[in-house]
């Protein structure tokens, strides 16, 4: 079956994200972030290529953008390292690959598509995860690549009151995803992330847990989280919208409403997501201020925004 339909969506990230504590500079970098990666993803989609290359595609770019807190602009944890997660999952056949507390890694995202394509495993961590990476011959970078002066002093501030924060003082959760369709109707997921700052005992989030943070079924949708991991999780977020459309016969926008502004909020679950379903519609909820995001399909939508509401 050949869809004629070709879509990315992608985030950088939900939570308070307010006009009036944005300077215009500012938002024009995270505009162009946001567009730059929406482009490398679309292109391989134009192209006819696969919507797995699409969305790995866009998350390198999400990930080497210092502002967003993935790869190069991950958080510091407790002990003033880099512990990043990542996952990719392609709706095909249902194959994903994961990494869990990784450093110096980067790229996570490639990782998790070798973990995918070579292991014979879904989820690596830790030091086993990069010494695989090492063998596949990906890069690996100094802690000072990873350095911005931004997210130290968060992890300072974080330290001084001995708490686990998210990516920015004012609640942002720090994740980069990306879905898409390809013209061959295959769906695909990638999420990555730097985790909470100053987050310690080996924390991990929904991110590489497929069917949590990342899913893709060619016969549903592809979802991409970004918000309260702990409650992505518990709540199966990614895999329950795919359910909704699969048993209930749900619409995407029904579905993806039932689980972020009512399920999500019943437990105090705040965050948001991307999804594309399998006819190419877009939805791209969230019940916090705000979610940095865009999508481009080629019906000629085209879009980056950063807040909620009216707020635009």
């Amino acid at each position: 079956m050949t869809s004629q339909n070709i879509a990315i969506a992608i985030h950088g990230g939900a939570g308070t994200i307010l006009r009036s504590s944005m300077t215009p500079e500012l938002q024009a970098k995270y505009e162009g972030g946001l567009q730059d990666a929406l482009d490398a993803g679309y292109i391989i989609l134009e192209n006819g290529g696969s919507s797995l290359e699409a969305v790995e595609a866009a998350v390198v770019k999400l990930e080497d953008f210092l502002l967003f807190n993935a790869g190069k602009g991950a958080v510091f944890n407790h002990e003033g390292k880099h512990e990043m997660d990542a996952a990719i999952m392609f709706g095909k056949n249902l194959v994903a690959g994961a990494v869990c507390g990784v450093s110096g890694v980067k790229n996570p995202v490639k990782l998790a598509r070798e973990v995918m394509a070579n292991s014979g495993h879904v989820l690596l961590s830790g030091k086993g995860a990069e010494d695989f990476g090492r063998q596949q011959g990906l890069e690996f970078e100094d802690d000072d690549y990873f350095f911005s002066q931004q997210r130290y002093q968060q992890w300072q501030d974080a330290l001084a009151e001995d708490r686990v924060t998210l990516d920015h003082t004012d609640k942002k959760f720090g994740t980069v995803g990306a879905v898409a369709l390809d013209s061959a109707g295959n769906l695909a997921a990638a999420t990555s992330t730097g985790g909470l700052t100053n987050k310690k005992y080996g924390r991990v989030g929904d991110s590489p847990i497929p069917g949590a943070g990342t899913y893709a079924n060619n016969d549903t949708c592809a979802i991409s989280c970004t918000g309260v991991g702990e409650l992505f999780i518990r709540s199966v977020v990614a895999h329950d919208i795919s359910c909704l459309i699969e048993y209930k016969g749900m619409s995407l926008t029904d579905a993806c409403d039932l689980v972020v502004q009512h399920k999500l909020v019943k437990i105090g679950g705040e965050g948001g997501l991307i999804a594309i379903d399998k006819e190419g519609n877009i939805e791209m909820p969230f019940n916090s201020e705000g979610m940095y995001r865009a999508c481009k399909n080629n019906k000629g939508r085209n879009e980056v925004k950063i807040y909620g509401g009216g707020d635009e």
